[in-house]
Protein backbone atom coordinates (compact mmCIF):
# COMPACT_ATOMS: atom_id res chain seq x y z
CA UNK A 1 0.00 0.00 0.00
CA UNK A 2 1.65 3.54 -0.83
CA UNK A 3 -0.18 6.95 -1.17
CA UNK A 4 1.76 9.84 -2.76
CA UNK A 5 -0.44 12.67 -2.41
CA UNK A 6 -4.36 13.92 -2.09
CA UNK A 7 -5.34 16.64 -5.24
CA UNK A 8 -6.48 19.61 -3.93
CA UNK A 9 -10.04 18.83 -4.70
CA UNK A 10 -10.41 15.72 -2.96
CA UNK A 11 -13.81 14.31 -2.52
CA UNK A 12 -14.86 11.29 0.35
CA UNK A 13 -17.31 9.42 -1.05
CA UNK A 14 -19.11 7.00 1.47
CA UNK A 15 -20.85 3.82 0.56
CA UNK A 16 -23.76 2.42 1.95
CA UNK A 17 -22.96 3.44 5.72
CA UNK A 18 -26.90 3.07 6.67
CA UNK A 19 -28.91 1.91 9.07
CA UNK A 20 -29.50 -1.67 7.80
CA UNK A 21 -26.19 -2.06 6.64
CA UNK A 22 -23.13 -1.46 9.58
CA UNK A 23 -25.01 -4.12 11.56
CA UNK A 24 -24.55 -6.81 9.36
CA UNK A 25 -21.72 -9.02 11.00
CA UNK A 26 -18.74 -7.82 8.40
CA UNK A 27 -14.75 -9.30 7.95
CA UNK A 28 -11.99 -7.74 8.55
CA UNK A 29 -13.49 -5.02 10.53
CA UNK A 30 -16.92 -4.30 11.84
CA UNK A 31 -19.37 -2.00 10.56
CA UNK A 32 -19.08 0.08 14.25
CA UNK A 33 -14.92 0.07 13.01
CA UNK A 34 -15.43 1.23 9.49
CA UNK A 35 -18.16 3.91 10.66
CA UNK A 36 -15.87 5.20 13.32
CA UNK A 37 -13.11 5.72 10.83
CA UNK A 38 -15.44 7.06 8.47
CA UNK A 39 -16.39 9.91 10.83
CA UNK A 40 -12.83 11.05 11.40
CA UNK A 41 -12.25 11.40 7.40
CA UNK A 42 -15.37 12.96 7.12
CA UNK A 43 -14.99 15.43 10.04
CA UNK A 44 -10.82 15.90 8.81
CA UNK A 45 -12.55 16.79 4.73
CA UNK A 46 -15.34 18.88 6.61
CA UNK A 47 -12.34 20.70 8.31
CA UNK A 48 -10.27 21.42 5.01
CA UNK A 49 -13.58 22.72 2.69
CA UNK A 50 -13.38 19.41 0.94
CA UNK A 51 -16.85 17.94 -0.36
CA UNK A 52 -18.21 14.79 1.62
CA UNK A 53 -20.47 12.38 -0.06
CA UNK A 54 -22.91 10.38 1.48
CA UNK A 55 -24.32 7.71 -0.72
CA UNK A 56 -27.21 5.44 0.46
CA UNK A 57 -28.74 2.65 -1.26
CA UNK A 58 -32.41 2.14 -1.08
CA UNK A 59 -35.69 0.89 -3.68
CA UNK A 60 -38.97 1.36 -3.66
CA UNK A 61 -41.32 -0.57 -1.81
CA UNK A 62 -41.83 -2.79 -4.89
CA UNK A 63 -38.72 -3.00 -6.35
CA UNK A 64 -39.31 -1.39 -9.32
CA UNK A 65 -36.64 0.70 -9.86
CA UNK A 66 -33.77 -2.68 -8.56
CA UNK A 67 -32.08 -3.87 -11.65
CA UNK A 68 -34.21 -6.03 -12.99
CA UNK A 69 -31.55 -8.58 -14.33
CA UNK A 70 -31.66 -12.33 -13.95
CA UNK A 71 -28.98 -13.57 -11.55
CA UNK A 72 -28.12 -16.94 -9.78
CA UNK A 73 -28.61 -14.98 -6.19
CA UNK A 74 -31.86 -12.58 -6.56
CA UNK A 75 -32.77 -9.86 -4.33
CA UNK A 76 -35.99 -9.42 -5.03
CA UNK A 77 -38.67 -10.65 -2.47
CA UNK A 78 -36.48 -8.62 0.81
CA UNK A 79 -38.11 -6.57 2.65
CA UNK A 80 -36.34 -4.16 4.58
CA UNK A 81 -37.50 -2.64 7.90
CA UNK A 82 -38.28 1.22 8.18
CA UNK A 83 -35.54 3.72 8.05
CA UNK A 84 -32.89 0.64 6.82
CA UNK A 85 -31.74 3.09 4.17
CA UNK A 86 -30.80 6.19 6.76
CA UNK A 87 -27.24 6.92 7.09
CA UNK A 88 -26.02 6.55 9.98
CA UNK A 89 -25.86 8.87 12.76
CA UNK A 90 -22.76 9.66 13.51
CA UNK A 91 -22.42 10.97 9.64
CA UNK A 92 -25.71 12.95 9.33
CA UNK A 93 -26.71 16.23 10.04
CA UNK A 94 -23.43 18.58 8.34
CA UNK A 95 -25.68 21.04 5.71
CA UNK A 96 -22.61 21.02 3.02
CA UNK A 97 -22.76 17.32 2.87
CA UNK A 98 -23.81 15.73 -0.61
CA UNK A 99 -26.20 12.95 -0.96
CA UNK A 100 -26.72 10.59 -3.14
CA UNK A 101 -29.08 7.67 -3.57
CA UNK A 102 -28.04 4.80 -5.84
CA UNK A 103 -29.95 1.59 -7.22
CA UNK A 104 -27.31 0.05 -8.53
CA UNK A 105 -24.32 -1.01 -7.19
CA UNK A 106 -22.11 1.46 -8.36
CA UNK A 107 -22.63 5.34 -7.12
CA UNK A 108 -22.16 6.31 -10.33
CA UNK A 109 -24.31 4.48 -12.34
CA UNK A 110 -27.99 6.50 -12.67
CA UNK A 111 -27.45 9.12 -10.33
CA UNK A 112 -25.80 12.72 -10.53
CA UNK A 113 -22.55 11.88 -8.29
CA UNK A 114 -20.18 13.10 -11.17
CA UNK A 115 -22.07 15.83 -12.10
CA UNK A 116 -22.17 16.88 -8.55
CA UNK A 117 -18.14 16.31 -8.32
CA UNK A 118 -17.24 17.92 -11.58
CA UNK A 119 -18.98 20.89 -10.54
CA UNK A 120 -16.81 21.52 -7.35
CA UNK A 121 -13.30 20.90 -9.11
CA UNK A 122 -13.13 17.14 -7.64
CA UNK A 123 -10.16 15.23 -9.51
CA UNK A 124 -9.76 12.72 -6.82
CA UNK A 125 -11.96 10.46 -4.91
CA UNK A 126 -10.94 8.87 -1.55
CA UNK A 127 -13.79 6.03 -0.70
CA UNK A 128 -14.51 4.18 2.42
CA UNK A 129 -17.52 1.82 2.73
CA UNK A 130 -19.56 -1.35 3.10
CA UNK A 131 -19.33 -3.91 1.10
CA UNK A 132 -16.00 -3.74 0.21
CA UNK A 133 -16.53 -6.14 -3.32
CA UNK A 134 -19.65 -5.29 -4.31
CA UNK A 135 -20.68 -0.93 -4.07
CA UNK A 136 -16.82 0.22 -2.70
CA UNK A 137 -15.52 -1.86 -5.86
CA UNK A 138 -18.20 -0.68 -7.77
CA UNK A 139 -17.73 2.72 -7.29
CA UNK A 140 -14.00 2.12 -7.71
CA UNK A 141 -13.74 0.96 -11.04
CA UNK A 142 -16.29 3.55 -12.11
CA UNK A 143 -14.65 6.25 -10.52
CA UNK A 144 -11.44 5.20 -12.58
CA UNK A 145 -13.12 5.03 -15.33
CA UNK A 146 -14.73 8.52 -15.54
CA UNK A 147 -11.14 9.54 -14.99
CA UNK A 148 -10.82 10.30 -11.13
CA UNK A 149 -8.13 9.12 -8.99
CA UNK A 150 -8.94 7.02 -6.94
CA UNK A 151 -7.83 6.13 -3.09
CA UNK A 152 -8.97 3.41 -1.16
CA UNK A 153 -9.34 3.53 2.99
CA UNK A 154 -8.76 -0.39 3.15
CA UNK A 155 -9.15 -0.27 6.98
CA UNK A 156 -12.48 2.06 6.54
CA UNK A 157 -14.07 -0.82 4.36
CA UNK A 158 -15.71 -4.78 4.95
CA UNK A 159 -17.55 -7.08 3.22
CA UNK A 160 -19.43 -10.27 4.82
CA UNK A 161 -16.91 -12.46 2.76
CA UNK A 162 -13.37 -12.18 3.83
CA UNK A 163 -12.21 -13.32 0.56
CA UNK A 164 -14.24 -11.16 -1.56
CA UNK A 165 -13.06 -8.58 0.76
CA UNK A 166 -9.28 -9.41 0.36
CA UNK A 167 -9.47 -10.10 -3.38
CA UNK A 168 -10.37 -6.46 -4.07
CA UNK A 169 -7.63 -5.10 -1.67
CA UNK A 170 -5.26 -7.09 -3.22
CA UNK A 171 -6.09 -8.12 -7.04
CA UNK A 172 -8.61 -5.41 -7.71
CA UNK A 173 -8.07 -2.10 -6.22
CA UNK A 174 -4.30 -1.47 -7.04
CA UNK A 175 -5.20 -1.73 -10.90
CA UNK A 176 -7.93 1.13 -9.96
CA UNK A 177 -5.76 3.51 -7.57
CA UNK A 178 -3.54 3.81 -4.24
CA UNK A 179 -4.58 2.12 -0.89
CA UNK A 180 -4.38 3.47 2.15
CA UNK A 181 -4.81 3.19 6.00
CA UNK A 182 -7.34 6.04 7.46
CA UNK A 183 -4.59 7.27 9.44
CA UNK A 184 -2.39 7.25 6.51
CA UNK A 185 -4.88 9.35 4.22
CA UNK A 186 -5.55 11.50 7.68
CA UNK A 187 -1.08 12.38 7.59
CA UNK A 188 -1.09 13.27 4.10
CA UNK A 189 -4.62 15.44 3.59
CA UNK A 190 -3.08 17.25 6.64
CA UNK A 191 0.45 17.55 5.09
CA UNK A 192 -1.13 18.95 1.63
CA UNK A 193 -3.70 20.53 2.45
CA UNK A 194 -3.40 23.73 4.60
Amino acid sequence: MSLSTLDPRTALVVIDLQQGIVGMPTQPHTGAEVVARTAQLADAFRAKGLPVVLVRVSFAADFADAVPGRTERQARGLAFPEGWDTVVDELSGHAGDIHVTKHNWSAFHGTDLDVQLRRRGVTQIVLTGIATSIGVESTARDGYAHGYHVTLATDAMADADPEAHRGSVERIFPRLGESGSTAEILELLAKTHD
